[in-house]
């Protein structure tokens, strides 16, 4: 008699399902028009911030390291594939292949700095590994506010002072311009662009961490020692992991970047708090969880971009005045109580026993 599939393979397939299915929900919302604007320009965020978490769970749930410099790895994606599609905007006109093509430099560029950075940081470990991590993230993003590049008839003009210094002639144009970032970008994200990512991302994620390279990457975070005395290289699978996530997140980036007219390296997009924003959906979504690496970014989304910001057009209410105003100490509320719910022992306990009484009596 054939065995079933096994736990982990449900779970993949189920986690698969939910992304198809809302897909399938949202495009439907689209297309009889009942969706409001204000959720259709969360759909293609939605999108990055899952692939951001999902890269990020690779490090963290899989690999346990606490990396904090996933948004600079974002930042790299983006800038690299912005970069490109700028300078190829009128040799490639066909937008589909230049964003794919995008996406694979993108990636490609990221997956180099996280090899690049990895081998002296998973040197690394703990709260060391994430400050130097962290440093990483602002450096990358301070190196692009400095960086001034330029085109004409003579060529590619660089410099690190200021544009004039490129010395541009008349027929030049300006691709990087430091803190002013990369404008006229195509805008060539979508919805569909960005489900077919996250599915590629959850595929890639899920098919490392069940062979046998994921297995020696979970043993390394569950017992070093053991894994290093059977045999097991501790640098070649620390790194294999950091240049996948770091390879991941750059596509997010690619994601992010083609959704802007305008690219600029700013703390708000690619700083401290982007890091740490990665981190609570790890966190609040599972340690370890690619499901709950789905869950927790579209969640928190809709809760902090939607229905806080939109509460306050309901109208004129003192209780609705105070949420508006109080919209970030809400949301912070709301994530110290689930995750209370979600990691706290007693409350694990009671929700265990819960499901096991509720199949019980499925089963009578």
């Amino acid at each position: 008699m054939k065995k079933g599939l096994s736990k982990t393979t449900r779970s993949n397939i189920g986690t698969f399902l939910i992304v198809i299915i809302a897909y399938i929900v949202c495009e439907i919302l689209l297309a009889t028009g009942t969706m409001s604007s204000g959720l259709e320009g969360l759909l293609v965020p939605c999108c990055y911030y899952i692939i951001l978490s999902v890269a990020l769970n690779l490090v963290v749930g899989y690999l346990g390291e606490l990396s904090l410099g996933h948004a600079g790895f974002m930042c790299v994606g983006a800038f690299s594939s912005a970069f490109f599609t700028r300078a190829v905007q009128n040799i490639i006109t066909n937008q589909t292949v230049r964003f794919i093509l995008a996406i694979l430099i993108g990636a490609a560029v990221a997956a180099l700095f996280g090899f690049l950075i990895g081998i002296p940081v998973l040197r690394l470990k703990g709260d060391y590994l994430a400050i130097v991590t962290l440093a990483f993230g602002e450096i990358i993003k301070n190196l692009v506010n400095v960086m001034y590049i330029g085109r004409d008839s003579s060529g590619w003009h660089i410099s690190l002072k200021d544009q004039i210094s490129l010395h541009l002639a008349a027929d030049g144009e300006m691709i990087l311009s430091g803190p002013q970032g990369i404008g006229r970008i195509p805008k060539e994200s979508s919805f569909t662009a960005g489900f077919i990512l996250v599915l590629i991302t959850l595929f890639i994620v899920m098919r490392l961490t069940n062979s046998r390279d994921g297995r020696a990457i979970m043993s390394i975070r569950d017992n070093r020692i053991a894994a290093e005395s059977i045999g097991i290289n501790i640098t070649k699978y620390k790194l294999m992991a950091f240049t996948v996530s770091a390879a991941l997140a750059g596509v997010g980036g690619v994601l992010y970047a083609h959704n802007l007219a305008t690219l600029t390296a700013t703390s708000k997009n690619f700083g401290y708090n982007m890091s740490i924003m990665f981190l609570v959906y790890v966190v609040l979504g599972g340690i370890g969880s690619l499901r709950g690496s789905v869950i927790a970014p579209v969640v928190l989304n809709l809760l902090l971009d939607f229905f806080l910001r939109q509460i306050q057009l309901i109208g004129d209410n003192p209780v609705i005045g105070f949420i508006s105003d109080n919209r970030m100490l809400i949301y912070a509320i709301v994530l110290i109580a689930v995750m209370l719910v979600t990691w706290n022992p007693t409350m694990r306990e009671k929700r265990a026993a819960l499901f096991s009484k509720s199949r019980r009596g499925e089963a009578e």
